[in-house]
């Protein structure tokens, strides 16, 4: 007679906080739904002061209860980063929303600890800062441009994840997007900057050069993703094919992933003005502006 197997025992484990396990490659081309059908202006519009007024109720409630809010923006060249931006604060004030773009680095800051340059426009409390590019310079641009090694583009990519924690830790509200534009509307956008007056100095050497490396901003982008996509600072993916729609699409996910409340304002009565009393209007010959339109 055959003795009863015993059961294997299970070793109870707790779970670690830990990064979560990465997929082994990334392929956003297949998850990605292209809109072909463009929003009109008319319905772009509408949606958008809806969110905006939204956006303004967010930064009413980030001022009276002193919340630290961190947005970073991250796309190709040409991805539509400045626009979601410019869509993001258009209505807001830029003492409270401030946008972050800094410059290559100096002599001075590159001899620094490389995150030492952004830690200081992390947000205070009662402020929203927007990151258009960020310390995952280090993990794009740098790495694909050779403005760093291998070596420090990996440790950079070993050590954020828990730099983020650290972030996250002290009260931030940290939210990552990356925008995604396929090679046929990057090419667009990137020729329109060439004709359009408005869009040249947009259009600068790197900017060029960045276009010729679309498979190295790929694999760094992979990396990238899959190396710093933790619970606790995730990253979402844009689809910025369509700038209207991705628009309005960042702007409805922020509202949606920050636990605002609408703060009671305050009713607001005009005072009466004072009365003239003696005063005169000079007869000074002032510079008017010509009224050429």
């Amino acid at each position: 007679m055959n003795k009863p197997q015993k059961e294997k025992s299970k070793k109870s484990s707790t779970p670690k906080t830990t990064i979560k396990d990465k997929p082994t490659s990334i392929d956003l081309s297949n998850q990605l739904t292209q809109k072909k059908i463009k929003l009109s202006k008319k319905e772009y519009y509408k949606e958008l002061e809806k969110l905006q007024g939204e956006i303004v109720a967010l930064q009413e409630w980030v001022k009276q209860t002193g919340q630290k809010i961190c947005i970073i923006f991250e796309g190709r060249d040409g991805a539509g980063k400045g626009g979601a931006i410019k869509a993001l604060t258009e209505r807001v004030s830029p003492r409270t929303f401030q946008v972050v773009a800094l410059p290559a680095p100096t002599e001075r800051q590159k001899s620094q600890m490389y995150m030492q340059r952004y830690i200081p426009h992390l947000p205070a409390a009662g402020e929203v800062v927007i990151f258009d590019r960020s310390w995952y310079n280090r993990a794009g641009v740098e790495r694909v441009m050779g403005f760093c090694t291998e070596k420090e583009s990996r440790e950079f990519l070993e050590v954020i994840p828990f730099m983020e924690k650290a972030i996250i830790n002290s009260g931030v509200i940290l939210i990552k997007y990356w925008l995604e534009v396929n090679m046929e509307e990057q090419e667009k956008r990137m020729k329109s900057r060439m004709t359009d007056p408005r869009k040249t100095w947009k259009l600068s050497p790197m900017d060029i050069k960045s276009y010729s490396c679309w498979y190295g901003y790929s694999k760094a982008r992979d990396d990238m993703i899959m190396s710093t996509d933790t619970s606790w600072a995730p990253w979402y993916i844009v689809d910025s094919n369509n700038k209207r729609r991705a628009h309005l699409n960042i702007i409805s996910h922020i509202l949606s992933l920050i636990p605002y409340k609408k703060v009671p304002l305050k009713k607001v009565t005009l005072p009466e003005r004072q009365k003239k009393g003696d005063y005169k209007e000079p007869n000074y010959p002032y510079r008017l502006v010509p009224e050429k339109y």
